[in-house]
């Protein structure tokens, strides 16, 4: 009977067999006593932090735009100095007061006083300053204009070659009171020229303290001539406001376009008289 395979053959596959188990038995027992239970890949990460990777997304080497936001810039408050025009000037060691013409309006100041932004905060003898957000301005003198100072006694204006507003308005003699055209007031409040040309004021002191105003001078037939003063009259107080100072003179000339109702308490030689008036 003939082998299936050669006794050299299968001795060999044996010796193979037998050298796979004996590997195979000391790997365990290896496994067994040093290797821990679990495998190396399940062993768990403590106090480990995770890693972050900076990935490019642009496919060139320049770096990504940043957008920055502008700062709007801050508008200046509007106006224009030039829009200001000076028409008289009153100085004194108490008070400065102008007259400005301001978009086709009239208006008195006094030191302090604002116009479209700009304060008022002095004048010479033809100029007056402003100030406007830290920066003066100088407003010089419309040509022919008024201007006065404090050495100058009586309040008037010479020379001056600007032509006359037509007068609207009139005073009207009610008996006990006078009623005063409003439309006449609205007049001399835009037109301080004209109420020099008509009346003459001066000033009253005792010592050197101003006490009021003394009327120099009232033009025959003129709308202040009709008030029922008269020349001499010292001005003591108007609707109850002492006239003792520039200050206080101004600024009832500022409001008098507001008021109902005038008082005027003036002194005639020895005598104190108060006169009515009605603003219709």
């Amino acid at each position: 009977m003939k082998h299936l395979f050669k006794p050299e053959v299968f001795k060999n596959i044996l010796g193979i067999l037998v050298l796979f188990l004996i590997v195979k038995i000391l790997w365990f027992v290896v496994e067994v006593l040093w290797l821990p239970p679990v495998g190396i890949d399940q062993i768990a990460q403590k106090g480990s932090k995770a890693l972050y990777y900076r990935v490019k997304l642009t496919p060139n080497e320049a770096a990504a735009p940043v957008t920055t936001t502008r700062k709007q810039p801050v508008r200046q408050a509007s106006g224009n100095i030039k829009d200001i025009k000076l028409l008289a000037i009153y100085n004194a060691s108490d008070a400065t007061v102008v007259t400005v013409a301001y978009k086709s309006k009239t208006k008195v100041l006094s030191r302090g006083d604002n116009i479209n932004g700009f304060i008022l905060e002095g004048a010479g003898n033809d100029f007056a300053t402003f100030s406007k957000q830290s920066k003066t301005y100088k407003v010089h003198l419309l040509k022919g204009k008024a201007s006065s100072t404090s050495s100058v006694k009586t309040i008037k204006t010479t020379g001056i070659k600007a032509k006359s507003v037509a007068v609207k308005g009139d005073v009207t003699d009610a008996g006990d009171h006078k009623i005063i055209d409003r439309a006449l007031l609205e007049h001399y409040a835009k037109n301080m020229d004209d109420i020099y040309k008509n009346i003459g004021i001066g000033e009253v002191r005792e010592g050197k303290n101003l006490a009021g105003f003394r009327i120099t001078f009232v033009r025959k037939d003129s709308p202040f001539a009709k008030l029922g003063v008269r020349r001499d009259d010292v001005i003591k107080s108007i609707n109850g406001q002492e006239i003792n100072s520039y200050n206080a003179a101004f600024g009832v000339y500022k409001n008098i376009q507001n008021i109902d109702n005038l008082t005027l308490v003036i002194q005639r030689g020895k005598e104190e008289m108060e006169l009515e008036y009605e603003i219709n």
